[in-house]
């Protein structure tokens, strides 16, 4: 392990649609960390801080249109950045946050059809970190995609909890978000890694940690001896 892999902040994020899994591995990932002496936050979108999670509520659960919803999205995700991650990073913490603006472009411009030049101006006023440099993102540092057919994605939410206003679309929007999933990450490959999703939490639990412990990132004894058994 590097000096400045364990001293700098991380920001990780997790993305695939709704089934997808990556919930269960979150946790194991967080105490991984852990367990190798790193203070963790772990969080999620929409939602994080008590702003956001009341916008959350809102996005899940009341009628809108595309952009009334991606204004709520990204509002929250200001206050998110504002409130948790960036003061996470600056005390050099690893940030593990389930779903960031990728989603966004997946949920909202694949799936809804929104405008992605919109969505990409949006970006940039909410995440722009001028600090870093004039023109900087703020963006994960590693965003793991856990891919997955919607059709299994479907058959596993059959039986979940009443679903919310996005688990109730039909299959054909989920078509829609994994292909906007799949065009974000060939535009941006080099800060994402694909995790097929439709194997036993054991299998992803090791395509997931080989991410991580070949970026210097956990160590392969602690990766080993944590995870789905």
């Amino acid at each position: 392990m590097s000096d400045t892999s364990v001293s700098r902040g991380l920001f990780i994020s997790f993305e695939g649609i709704d089934g997808a899994g990556k919930s269960t591995h979150i946790d194991g990932l967080a105490k991984a960390f852990r367990d190798q002496g790193r203070t963790v936050t772990l969080t999620r979108e929409p939602g994080g801080t008590p702003l956001a999670e009341k916008l959350r509520a809102m996005v899940l659960g009341d009628a809108m249109d595309p952009l009334t919803e991606s204004l709520l999205v990204f509002a929250a995700r200001r206050d998110h950045l504002m409130t948790v991650i960036e003061p996470a990073l600056a005390r050099g913490e690893v940030v593990l946050c389930d779903r960031f603006t990728d989603a966004t472009f997946a949920y909202q411009g694949g799936g809804r059809g929104f405008d992605l030049a919109v969505l990409e101006t949006l970006e940039r006023w909410v995440q722009a970190t001028p600090a870093v440099a004039p023109d900087a993102l703020r963006q994960p540092d590693l965003t793991v995609w856990f891919d997955l057919p919607p059709e299994t994605a479907a058959a596993r939410l059959a039986d979940a909890r009443a679903p919310d206003r996005f688990e109730a679309q039909p299959l054909e929007f989920f078509s829609r978000v994994a292909a906007g999933y799949a065009a974000r990450a060939q535009a941006q490959p080099q800060r994402f890694a694909r995790v097929q999703a439709d194997q036993t939490r054991h299998q992803v639990w090791q395509q997931l940690t080989a991410t991580f412990v070949r970026r210097g990132w956990l160590s392969i004894m602690v990766a080993a001896n944590s995870g789905p058994k």
